[in-house]
């Protein structure tokens, strides 16, 4: 019915509907056309201009921005990217987002956490969302190499950015948006202090690319190795309050 709110909160009637393309990427996508468009209308070089336009349609659905439904319980961490589970193991968090950075913002407790690593092929959609609602304590961008994303040592020497989010009652997450062999920018949507919400947009990695989430220790993963997640969407954990209190503890 004309007027009517359509929304994800049980209001409106559900319809498929094209995804959005986020402004980051229109403009890429109208270079890419236009570039396919000289061989075609200038020089009359199909061969080359129909393959050049199928290309320019791929750039825009790279940046497609599909709406997601967030889960709302408190307890649960959605996955902040679309792709693949690659790989679940026990480590140290990044020393970046650790105790105090100076600034008297505290940090990741040190000592053993879940990482999963989530890998994002150029099919997947690559805007990355908040794991929970919180506050952004950190961003820190590091400079690097650009070697395959889904190598375990990506992590340590690739370009990326680091994100850490803490929760009303002081559950922080941190996750790690990583550059690939593809990828060249990381953009970020938030800056420290921003609030968000959990499923919120807070930026994308172009062409390719992975994501790291550390889970608060204690805390058991409900993904497994090889798994396809959708972000905003897909629960990778729940906290509930002992995880909280011992995490804090140490």
């Amino acid at each position: 019915m004309a007027g009517e709110i359509l929304d994800n909160q049980g209001r409106g009637e559900a319809s498929w509907g094209w995804p959005a393309i986020h402004p980051e990427g229109r403009k890429y996508g109208v270079i890419a056309a236009a570039i396919a468009l000289v061989p075609l209308i200038i020089f009359d070089l199909e061969l080359i201009g129909w393959p050049l336009l199928f290309l320019s349609l791929g750039v825009f659905a790279f940046f497609r921005d599909p709406e997601r439904v967030v889960p709302q319980d408190d307890n649960s961490i959605v996955a902040p990217a679309d792709g693949l589970v690659t790989l679940i193991q026990t480590m140290e968090p990044p020393q970046e987002m650790l105790g105090n950075d100076g600034s008297g913002v505290p940090g990741l407790p040190s000592g053993p956490v879940t990482r999963i690593s989530i890998f994002m092929s150029v099919f997947d959609v690559h805007i990355n969302r908040a794991p929970i609602a919180g506050t952004i304590q950190r961003l820190v961008y590091i400079p690097g190499k650009f070697v395959n994303a889904d190598l375990d040592k990506a992590s340590e020497e690739n370009e990326r950015q680091l994100v850490l989010i803490e929760r009303t009652d002081g559950l922080m997450i941190g996750f790690t948006q990583i550059a690939g062999l593809v990828a060249r920018r990381i953009v970020p949507f938030v800056k420290p202090g921003d609030t968000v919400a959990k499923g919120q947009r807070v930026g994308l990695i172009r062409f390719g690319s992975r994501v790291d989430v550390y889970l608060p220790a204690g805390t058991q993963p409900k993904v497994l190795m090889g798994q396809r997640i959708v972000a905003g969407e897909t629960v990778l954990a729940e906290v509930g309050a002992s995880v909280l209190i011992e995490g804090i503890a140490q």
